[in-house]
């Protein structure tokens, strides 16, 4: 594949995986767009979706070709490439052992680039993490800027599925934390330690890079049919430009989810015992998220796609409020 590709992608065909999960549903909607959008448009949308139907606009502005499977269907993935232009490659494992997890973000990844040379795909943009990178104290981190040690199964191996599609000439996108209509790990994680915690640590003052769904889903989808040259950055962060406080991020969620907030503060060191963070890594690593500065300078995807990047998070999280809340009533009528 040609490290770059000069013409817009706008009016070709663009193949996306993982298009019935949380990010990729919103992403084709996106690239749908709405009917009275005067903005072009992809001619035909193929979408490989593991899990069940993706559920589409009728815009009548694209081609909507949906095959159900997996990114180790080799033929279907020969065959889905075959004529395609652009490549939006959504499909991530961020769970399980490093065997499950290789599976799908590396021997997927391989194979689906592998498919798409064959067929001279000469663009493929990749939806990958900023858990690429080592734990730690991140503030206003550029893309080149904390090491890439990843200490998760998934960040290991979405890590080498970004190895692989920047060899191939590739664009990856990596995003903080994501949140909005379909999230299943930010807001009931984040939740999870507000009810766990007997205070805010160290005051509730970290400050994290977050983005909402539909507002990454249109730069997703505005970068994939944007023309690519030489001068186009490889990797590209995608959060609002603002970081959030974990205090407001918190009171947020309890707001939405009528949970009860803290009423002391405590250290960081305090909380890691409460939460027995030395003897899990996962209780570790998000304690880490959320009580110590993760944010990252995310303006050059903006300026890139020329979109919007929202409201921000004060403004933004008002409108996914109402989804959490249902989710959780529909659990909570379930265990009962």
């Amino acid at each position: 594949m040609s490290p770059r590709h000069l013409a817009s992608a706008a009016g070709a065909r663009l193949l996306v995986t993982g298009a019935s999960g949380f990010i990729g549903g919103h992403v084709v909607r996106a690239l749908l767009g709405p009917a009275s959008s005067s903005a072009p448009g992809p001619a035909e949308i193929r979408l490989l979706a593991h899990r069940r139907a993706v559920p589409l606009p009728d815009t009548g502005r694209a081609v909507v070709r949906e095959v159900p499977g997996g990114l180790a269907d080799h033929v279907a993935l020969r065959e889905l490439c075959d004529g395609v232009d652009t490549v939006v490659h959504l499909a991530n494992r961020i769970e399980g052992s490093l065997e499950e997890c290789a599976a799908v973000n590396v021997d997927g990844t391989r194979a689906l680039l592998r498919a798409a040379a064959a067929a001279g795909v000469r663009r493929v943009l990749y939806l990958s993490t900023t858990s690429v990178y080592e734990d730690g104290c991140h503030r206003g981190e550029p893309e080149d800027g904390p090491s890439r040690q990843p200490q998760s199964p998934a960040g290991l191996t979405r890590l080498r599925a970004e190895e692989m599609v920047r060899e191939a000439g590739g664009i990856v996108v990596r995003p903080h934390l994501v949140y909005g209509e379909g999230d299943r790990w930010v807001v009931p994680a984040a939740a999870r330690l507000l009810q766990a915690l007997p205070g805010w640590v160290d005051a509730g003052t970290s400050r994290m890079t977050l983005i909402a769904v539909d507002d990454l889903a249109r730069a997703v989808a505005a970068l994939a049919l944007a023309p690519w040259d030489g001068d186009t950055p490889t990797v590209l962060h995608a959060g609002h430009p603002e970081p959030v406080r974990s205090r407001e991020l918190l009171t947020a969620i309890a707001d939405a989810l009528t949970l009860p907030l803290p009423e002391a503060d405590i250290s960081l060191g305090r909380a890691r015992l409460v939460l027995g963070a030395a003897q899990n890594p996962r209780q570790a690593r998000l304690l880490s998220l959320l009580a110590t500065d993760h944010w990252y300078e995310c303006s050059r995807i903006w300026q890139l796609t020329g979109c919007d990047p929202g409201p921000g998070f004060s403004r933004g999280f008002p409108r996914h409020a109402p989804w959490y809340g249902q989710q959780r009533r529909a659990l909570a009528a379930a265990a009962s």
